[in-house]
């Protein structure tokens, strides 16, 4: 693995990391308390459930990720999908607790760990394609909660990407720029629309 910080994945890592977890959160912050807990009719799911899935699946991918095995034996897979977490702040403490937990083993890695063997259920993978599996996991739950928020909202769901009918303005903006080298997700803004398009 190349050394060369130039080339280095991890920041960008990171960033890609932070933007879903935004995402997350900002549809969260537009949700009604009863909205976190509210299935959409056939899903079985909520936002609660899927917070709770994936702090059990991020503390146990996450803790001692370059040294034990990714499902650990204390992880209870299966209640993560009961309902039971109820009000706003404690579904914002799982939240957190796992992205803590994500966020403290990626910052403790460099690039010659990339090509080191991690396993998951025994099953190998090098710490790169281990990252790139946990980021699609999560991506798509991401992407559930964003979901949900604008069946609940409807057209008072604010915007987490380029507003419908503002795309051509959008990369007018981008365009009349100077080409460079940035993450696509340098410049998010805290509240209200994101600024990258994604």
């Amino acid at each position: 693995m190349a050394q060369n910080a130039s080339l280095d994945p991890l920041p960008g890592i990171r960033k890609q990391f932070a933007y879903y977890r935004q995402l997350g959160e900002k549809t969260m912050a537009q949700l009604d308390d009863a909205d976190l807990t509210r299935s959409p009719e056939g899903s079985g799911s909520s936002v609660a459930i899927i917070v709770k899935h994936l702090w059990g699946n991020m503390r146990s991918r996450w803790t001692d990720f370059l040294t034990s095995d990714g499902e650990k034996p204390w992880r209870n897979r299966e209640a993560e999908f009961d309902g039971d977490l109820h009000a706003r702040d404690i579904i914002l403490q799982h939240w957190n607790q796992g992205w803590e937990c994500l966020f403290e083993a990626l910052d403790g890695l460099s690039a010659k760990d990339l090509e080191r063997t991690v396993y998951i259920r025994n099953q190998g993978h090098t710490v790169l394609e281990a990252i790139h599996r946990q980021m699609m996991h999560y991506a798509y739950h991401v992407g559930q909660i964003v979901l949900f928020g604008k069946l609940f909202k409807g057209d008072a769901f604010q915007s987490l990407s380029i507003p419908r009918g503002k795309s051509a303005a959008f990369n007018e903006t981008l365009f009349a720029q100077d080409k460079q080298r940035t993450h696509f997700t340098d410049g998010l803004m805290k509240s209200g629309e994101s600024e990258n398009g994604a």
